[in-house]
């Protein structure tokens, strides 16, 4: 397992974890070359073997799960997921959940040796429920976070259309941070100057730009004047109802009240998987960033019971 030497992105930490009162665990960044030469990346909290792993929404990437895994104070892996964070950009451009989920399956398979407690957070969620369906023995729970195959996210697609196209390099962050802000996105300033700092980079030129790939494929669309082709929302429509029905672990579905799924949304996936659980919290869309607390007791009740794999 490689790690990283640079830690400035993990100065953010000590502060939530002293508003949260709690510790401070060892964190890490890990990585891992895969036999095609890309590479997926992970942040590592917590120094024994790990039981839970994260995998954030689109347009995200591990750091997302930052205050939730503080919170939770179990060992835990956070996946950059394929195009985001630290893990490498894909040459073919495709981050259906099948394909991410192969990439999660060879980092657990090269990080951990039990099965694990999955959440995965919008396309983290479908992604998560592709891993189960090819991989079961190294899923023991699969929590899929305010997002189900096929859900109507029209809503928030045109909120992310504005904010990703456009321009895919900028002068400074606070563009970005203003840019965030004008448009509904982050909470407090300081929040969203925490969130633009995880996912951007300064490029050898100076100029800043998106961590994630999709920026830069959505910007790609507009100039092709097919706004629909190859940006981020694409993705979430992908049908993974095959998937959740070869499902075998203990699944639950958390809806965020001010989210994306809807009870009808919700009442359909229990129809076609009768044993799943629903929790509704009261959060929107990116749940782990409004009900970190929350989200991290349902985790924890989870990894108390192994046995049955249905703490939640």
């Amino acid at each position: 397992m490689e790690v990283a030497i640079d830690i400035t992105e993990f100065s953010y930490l000590p502060a939530q974890a002293d508003a949260l009162g709690v510790p401070l665990p060892p964190v890490e960044r890990v990585a891992l070359t895969l036999a095609d030469g890309r590479t997926v990346s992970a942040l590592r909290f917590g120094s024994d073997e790990p039981r839970v792993t994260l995998l954030h929404g689109a347009g995200l990437n591990a750091h997302t799960w930052d205050t939730t895994s503080l919170a939770l104070q179990q060992p835990l892996l956070a996946i950059d997921l394929a195009g985001h964070g630290d893990s490498s950009w894909r040459p073919d451009a495709d981050y259906t959940p099948r394909t991410l989920a192969a990439d999660v399956a060879a980092a657990l398979d090269a990080w951990t040796t039990q099965p694990q407690i999955i959440v995965g957070q919008s396309l983290g969620g479908l992604t998560g429920a592709a891993l189960a369906a090819a991989r079961p023995d190294l899923v023991a729970e699969l929590v899929i976070v305010d997002i189900t195959p096929g859900i109507d996210v029209s809503a928030g697609p045109a909120a992310l259309r504005a904010f990703y196209e456009g321009p895919t390099d900028f002068a400074t962050r606070d563009e970005l941070v203003d840019k965030a802000m004008s448009l509904g996105f982050g909470g407090t300033r300081p929040d969203t100057e925490r969130g633009v700092f995880l996912n951007t980079r300064v490029r050898d030129d100076g100029r800043v730009e998106w961590k994630h790939h999709f920026a830069h494929l959505a910007a790609q669309a507009l100039a092709a004047h097919d706004p629909g082709s190859s940006s981020a929302p694409s993705v979430l429509h992908e049908t993974g109802w095959d998937d959740l029905a070869a499902v075998r672990a203990p699944l639950t579905l958390v809806r965020a009240a001010r989210g994306f799924v809807s009870e009808s949304d919700a009442a359909e996936l229990q129809r076609r998987a009768p044993t799943a659980r629903l929790v509704t919290l009261d959060a929107t869309h990116n749940v782990q960033e409004t009900a970190p607390a929350a989200l991290a007791d349902l985790i924890a009740s989870a990894a108390a019971d192994p046995s049955t794999g249905s703490g939640l």
